[in-house]
């Protein structure tokens, strides 16, 4: 009977209702304007945007429709939408933030159980990106929360090989990533016009990365993976500064040219004082489709190079984590969006890549930057 629907009921149905972009309860982001219900089972929900045109708002009216059709008794259901004033937005922020200052970084806390990867090459072109946008599907499909942090700010190239579409939303001061294959990404590219360059120096790349970090919510988060400029730069040393946590994946093919230059991107951390992961060598070989041998195009080597070099210059061991052979998939995956270890994981370098992600995934987090909870033996 519609006379036995009641305002409880329908909360409870909207409290399985999920933002979008913020990733939680409508009703536990105060997002539930009204609830009213009409005789014969009609139900009229008022909800709160964050912003006028919101992007996702007809996901979300979708969502709030099929979450209140399934209760008995209703009939009809019709959202109507609302803004929130500043005042709700300002609430929103700091409940989002659990109170804490709106400027502080959470993956630079003692206490954060977000493993921060930043991944380094010596030169570009060896697939650092590529490697970065499979990695974190890898993840994300293992049912972990990952968010990149697209760093390359003059070759930015994250978005579209993950096949971001959507842009950020603004909520006050804060930044709603827009995500894909269950990814979080942010990049300068979301914030300028076409494809215009970016032609910044030290100090606003580093006012850049630091907004990302900070004024983006990423929620909780199991891992973030920071896609680096080549080199060892302006971004290298901010990342250094911003997260001393964070630790490094080195890139590099198996040429010894950028073997060399790859090693001095990971060499940066005996200065920084950050752990080096291991060392992932791309474009390892090319099977051939015929005979199934293996032709190592760019020579062979690099990648263990560079680890026994490594292990060697920061005196601890740095593993080969793995060799991602040539598959033409690979950069179709990047051009399409959609990443080949979720386009065909049975691949090789699919199943590489995927077992490069298990490692990481099975890490534990250094304990550079955490509170161990000691204090000195009083005399």
């Amino acid at each position: 009977m519609a006379s036995q629907l009641t305002t409880e009921q329908v909360t409870a149905a909207l409290s399985t209702v999920i933002d979008p972009e913020i990733r939680k309860p409508i009703t536990e982001l105060d997002m539930v304007k009204s609830v009213d219900i009409a005789d014969g089972g009609a139900v009229r929900v008022g909800v709160y945007l964050t912003v006028a045109g919101c992007p996702m708002k007809d996901t979300i009216i979708r969502s709030v429709r099929e979450a209140v059709s399934e209760l008995d008794g209703v009939s009809a259901v019709e959202v109507e939408l609302d803004v929130m004033s500043e005042e709700q937005r300002k609430d929103l922020q700091t409940k989002l933030r659990g109170g804490e200052p709106a400027k502080e970084i959470p993956f630079a806390k003692p206490n954060s159980l977000t493993k921060v990867y930043a991944v380094a090459s010596g030169k570009g072109g060896v697939g650092k990106s590529s490697v970065t946008v499979n990695l974190a599907a890898a993840l994300a499909a293992q049912g972990r929360k990952v968010g990149v942090v697209d760093a390359d700010i003059y070759g930015h190239s994250v978005p579209r090989m993950l096949g971001v579409d959507g842009s950020p939303t603004k909520v006050q001061d804060m930044i709603m990533p827009p995500s894909a294959h269950g990814v979080k990404v942010i990049s300068v590219g979301m914030f300028t016009a076409g494809n215009q360059p970016v032609v910044w120096r030290g100090p606003m790349l580093h006012r850049a990365l630091q907004q990302f970090l900070a004024d983006v919510y990423w929620g909780d988060l199991d891992f973030l993976l920071m896609d680096l400029p080549p080199g060892t730069g302006d971004i290298a040393i901010s990342v250094a500064q911003l997260l001393p946590a964070a630790e490094i994946l080195v890139v590099t093919t198996p040429q010894q040219a950028a073997a060399e230059v790859a090693e001095r991107a990971g060499a940066i951390s005996a200065q920084t004082h950050q752990q080096v992961v291991g060392v992932i060598e791309n474009m390892s070989y090319l099977t051939c489709p015929h005979c199934g041998e293996r032709q190592h195009i760019f020579g062979e080597g690099g990648g263990q190079t560079v680890a026994d070099a490594l292990t060697k210059t920061l005196g601890t061991r740095v593993p080969m984590l793995g060799q991602v052979q040539i598959d033409p998939r690979l950069r179709e995956g990047g051009d399409n969006g959609v990443p080949l270890v979720l386009s065909d994981p049975d691949a090789g370098a699919a199943k590489e890549l995927r077992t490069i992600a298990d490692t990481i995934a099975g890490r534990s987090r250094g304990l550079a930057g955490m509170s161990l909870g000691i204090s000195p033996k009083r005399a």
